[in-house]
């Protein structure tokens, strides 16, 4: 909802493809792994380099797949894969006609081709019964307690509206949105803007680039609050300052007269929400240390309860 300092998830799935294909574009040959793009880890810094991309049929399938959602936009086409992934245009070529077969893939105009609707479903599948109400619902009125009463709420990234936020779980006690000086339209208006707010530039700060390239083009939302980020070199050193120091401030940036503090949610090092937790300035005019060690240990713990578990054997 509110900060002053400071996905997505991703599906990933298998097609099998054939080992040649008529039609294949005649393309010259290319190493596997030359032109990789360097990617970043969950806190925005370069990651490890790739492995190399020819120890495989499987692994060249996952990485076309991957650069779909590592490079963004609508659609790409074989030779913009082929050139971020490393690999030869004709393996590209195959991966993606096998892939339309098993639907996933699909082709959106000539030469352009997207992710279906079906790596959605994987993602679902492997987002199900990571958390439930019962455990949300404790950690939160844990936080609240722990705060003397602040407003805890519980924020994920939206499955269907691109870069934008949703709040999932509150713990509140008897307050309403009334109190918070704010009207349904305000909440989705303002606080599903991931540039608006602690909670947002919290699930912000973690997200690729090409994802952060997108929500800043986005305008400011008309009911954004005085304390709200407008400059876009401003809000992006914010991001630097949440990756930082692991929270993020806010200072009325969604409604005036509320102060704030939100920390990630990290599941197998993917940014999926973040915990805030929300004050009146007349009472919180800067959070305290207290306040930001449980929004941090809330947001720890959903972390740990969401983070997949080896199976009982140990696979």
């Amino acid at each position: 909802m509110t900060g002053k300092s400071t996905t997505a998830s991703g599906a990933v799935a298998s097609a099998a493809a054939s080992p040649s294909a008529p039609g294949t574009p005649d393309r010259a040959q290319r190493t596997p792994g030359r032109a990789r793009k360097p990617r970043q880890a969950a806190d925005g810094t370069p990651a490890a380099a790739p492995r190399t991309s020819g120890s495989g049929h499987a692994e060249r399938v996952f990485l076309v797949q991957t650069a779909f959602a590592e490079l963004g936009g609508y659609a790409h086409g074989p030779g913009e894969i082929a050139e971020f992934t490393g690999l030869d245009d004709s393996v590209v070529y195959r991966i993606l006609q096998s892939g339309i077969y098993q639907r996933i893939f699909e082709r959106v105009d000539r030469g352009l081709y997207r992710l279906r609707t079906s790596a959605a479903q994987l993602a679902f599948t492997a987002l199900d019964h990571r958390l439930d109400g019962d455990i949300t619902q404790t950690v939160l009125r844990r936080l609240r307690e722990a705060t003397d009463g602040g407003l805890a709420f519980l924020y994920m990234v939206a499955p269907f509206s691109g870069a934008q936020r949703q709040c999932v779980d509150m713990a509140v006690g008897d307050s309403d949105l009334a109190e918070l000086g704010m009207t349904p339209r305000d909440v989705l208006s303002v606080t599903r803007s991931l540039r608006t707010g602690a909670s947002g530039r919290t699930i912000l700060a973690y997200l690729p680039q090409v994802l952060q390239q997108r929500v800043l083009a986005e305008p400011v939302p008309d009911q954004a609050g005085p304390g709200v980020y407008r400059d876009n070199d401003a809000l992006l050193a914010s991001l630097a300052e949440v990756r930082d120091l692991g929270h993020a401030l806010g200072y009325e940036e969604c409604m005036a007269g509320w102060n704030s503090c939100a920390a990630p949610i990290i599941w197998d090092g993917s940014i999926m929400g973040s915990a805030l937790l929300l004050k009146p300035k007349s009472v919180m005019p800067q959070p305290p240390e207290g306040v930001v060690e449980a929004t941090k240990e809330a947001a720890a713990e959903l972390s740990r309860r969401g983070a997949a578990r080896p199976s009982a054997d140990g696979a």
